[in-house]
C-alpha cells in the first residue's frame, strides 16, 4: 500500500508542477504586456531598492545620487538576468511535470527547455504588439539559455540530494 501512496503522492506533485507552470505562463505574459514606460518603471525600482539595500546591509557610505547611478549602470544586466530566472523556473516546472512519462534524463531535459524556449519566442512575438515594446531574437536566446541553465542546475541539484541520502542510507546500514 506504501507504494501505491507514495505513486499517488508523486503524480499529484507533478500534476501541481504542470498547474504552477501554466500559472508562471500567466505572469510572465502579463510582464510582456506593460508598456515600455511601466516596465522600465518597475525594473528601475527594483533595482535601485536592491542596491540601496545593499548599501545598507553591509553599511556603505553611498549618497542617494551614487545609489541612483550604480543601480541605473546596472540594470540592463539585472533585467536580463530577471529574464533568465524567470524562464529557467518556467523550464524547471515543466521538467518536473513531464516527469510523468517514461523517458530519458537527458530527452526530459531538453523537451523542457525546448519547450520553453518556443514559448519564449512566442513571449516575443506578443511584445511586437505593445506600445514601446519589440520583440527581438536576442532576448529569445537570453531566455533560452535560462531555460536550459535552470533545468541543469536543477538536475545537478537534484543529484547531490540523492548522492548525499545514499551516502547517509549506506552509513546507517554499517551502523556508523
Amino acid at each position: 500500500m506504501r507504494k501505491a501512496e507514495e505513486k499517488f503522492g508523486m503524480v499529484l506533485f507533478r500534476n501541481l508542477a504542470g498547474v504552477l507552470a501554466i500559472v508562471w505562463m500567466c505572469v510572465i505574459f502579463a510582464f510582456s504586456a506593460q508598456p515600455k514606460e511601466e516596465s522600465g518603471a518597475v525594473s528601475a525600482s527594483f533595482t535601485y531598492h536592491m542596491v540601496s539595500s545593499t548599501r545598507t546591509f553591509f553599511h556603505l557610505d553611498l549618497s542617494d545620487a551614487r545609489v541612483k547611478e550604480i543601480s541605473d549602470a546596472i540594470e540592463g544586466f539585472i533585467r536580463k538576468a530577471a529574464h533568465m530566472a524567470e524562464f529557467g523556473i518556467l523550464s524547471v516546472l515543466l521538467y518536473i511535470w513531464i516527469g510523468q512519462w517514461e523517458m530519458s534524463l537527458l530527452r526530459r531535459g531538453l523537451t523542457a527547455a525546448c519547450a520553453t524556449s518556443v514559448y519564449a519566442a512566442t513571449d516575443e512575438i506578443h511584445q511586437l504588439f505593445v506600445p514601446g515594446r519589440s520583440g527581438r531574437f536576442s532576448d529569445v536566446c537570453i531566455d533560452s539559455a535560462g531555460a536550459f541553465a535552470g533545468v541543469i542546475v536543477f538536475v545537478l541539484f537534484v543529484k547531490l540530494v540523492q548522492y548525499v541520502y545514499r551516502r547517509k542510507v549506506k552509513r546507517a546500514m554499517r551502523g556508523e
